[in-house]
């Protein structure tokens, strides 16, 4: 009798357990998603094609660029299920310092795939070629591999095909990269369409931890919102208003700086400290003594030309033919620049460090930065105003943090938006005229 309760007992353990562990006994193996093939890279991409294509219609045809009905909505979706892909869904891209890059696609039908490759044979050479005992396509001219299955297809650029095409095939469901986990849980930027994200190990060592770019754009621009994340807490804060100088209509260079500076001076540890102090040691500047003088409010303009008077010394014979030096002037075309900041009590200190160190030389009652052209001195209150004009440039308030980079006839415009303990908002504006009908950006 106690042997059969005890069977009894036992039979229904095991059916318990049976009953249990049966959806694990029993479970199919899932496949892995597309992020979890990815491989890691020092920049990740997320982008909803055609989402972008819809955004940057008005754009091209606004400036009627060239073949822009390529770049359509309708063509690309189109295209798109002729061809097998699915490019309403997320694609993903990755990129290195080196220059090698690549994409994972979703694919709908692989079936139809093969219809585009051979299409894309007409306009170029493509070689199949062995890689981990699998066939992939390679277009020769530009060393672009290319390889699909039933869910996915990969496209890469560079030398690590192995290494990146044993990661996408043999990983498992859940085994995300480091990188990709912690780019595809940020909350910043969530919903756009095309985002750009970065922990590269540069950005690390200047204690920036990551970095996230997104995209915006409208009929007469394109825009990236800026996001960065420190290590650390910072040391520097914005300041609410300085002096500026005022741009002008030929302005190419722009930089207006307002930040409290006062935490920064007392932590050379901080990164902010040692990028500035290793800019400085490439023309043995004395960054100590200008973070010590300088008082976080920096305005500089570049762009234009100006006249300016410029004496020299011109041999001549007089009526006896005896040689005498006559000083002389003419005037001189010379770039725009002017230059102004904010110093306390240090300032002539500081002035007179650059002249020793031959950074800032003087030429009668005219200054030189290096290859400078000849400038003004002026001080103002608590300011240096350097300038190439014969006139101080006229100046305004505000508390901005912006600036001009002009590439090819391009203004390239950025600002710092805001400023937290740990985070920096960004932005950076460019005008597409030139780079949409010209195609001289670069």
């Amino acid at each position: 009798m106690f042997k059969k309760i005890t069977l009894i007992i036992v039979l229904a353990v095991a059916l318990a357990a049976f009953l249990v562990l049966r959806p694990y006994i029993f479970r199919k193996n899932d496949p892995p998603r597309l992020e979890d093939r990815i491989p890691d890279a020092d920049f990740l991409c997320r982008a909803y094609i055609l989402d972008v294509a819809r955004e940057t219609s008005s754009m091209l045809h606004y400036h009627k660029v060239d073949f822009r009905d390529f770049f359509s909505y309708e063509f690309l979706l189109g295209q798109s299920k002729m061809y097998g892909l699915n490019l309403q869904q997320a694609s993903y891209l990755f990129a290195n310092e080196e220059g090698d890059w690549g994409a994972l696609v979703q694919v709908s039908d692989s079936s139809k795939i093969y219809q585009g490759i051979d299409r894309l044979k007409k306009f170029a050479f493509i070689s199949d070629t062995i890689v981990s005992d699998k066939k992939l396509y390679k277009i020769e001219q530009e060393q672009i591999y290319l390889y699909y299955d039933r869910s996915y297809m990969l496209i890469y650029k560079g030398n690590e095909i192995t290494k990146v095409f044993n990661r996408v095939v043999n990983c498992k469901r859940g085994d995300i990269s480091p990188g990709w986990k912690a780019f595809l849980k940020e909350r910043k930027f969530r919903d756009e369409k095309l985002v750009l994200y970065s922990n590269w190990e540069k950005l690390k060592i200047n204690g920036v931890e990551n970095a996230l770019f997104a995209h915006d754009s409208d009929s007469t621009s394109f825009s990236l919102k800026a996001y960065a994340r420190n290590n650390k807490p910072l040391n520097i804060s914005m300041k609410s208003d300085g002096e500026n100088l005022i741009s002008g209509e030929f302005t190419s260079k722009m930089l207006n700086v307002h930040i409290d500076i006062s935490k920064l001076r007392k932590h050379p540890e901080d990164p902010i400290y040692k990028w500035l102090k290793k800019l400085g040691n490439r023309i043995s500047f004395p960054t100590e003594d200008f973070l010590n003088t300088w008082e976080g409010d920096l305005s500089f303009r570049q762009g234009g030309y100006q006249l300016i008077k410029e004496s020299y010394i011109e041999s001549e014979l007089d009526e006896n033919f005896n040689v005498t030096e006559v000083r002389k002037e003419k005037e001189v075309k010379v770039p725009g620049f002017s230059l102004l900041f904010s110093v306390n009590e240090n300032g002539p200190r500081f002035i007179n460090r650059l002249l020793t160190k031959g950074i800032l030389t003087q030429d009668e009652n005219k200054y030189r930065f290096l290859f400078s052209p000849p400038l003004h001195l002026k001080k103002i209150k608590g300011y240096y105003i350097f300038h190439s004009g014969e006139y101080t440039p006229r100046r305004e308030t505000h508390g901005k943090n912006n600036g001009i980079w002009t590439q090819r006839g391009t203004k390239i415009e950025f600002s710092l938006d805001s400023l937290s303990r740990n985070e920096v908002f960004g932005s950076i504006y460019i005008p597409v005229k030139k780079l949409l009908t010209k195609n001289r950006f670069f």
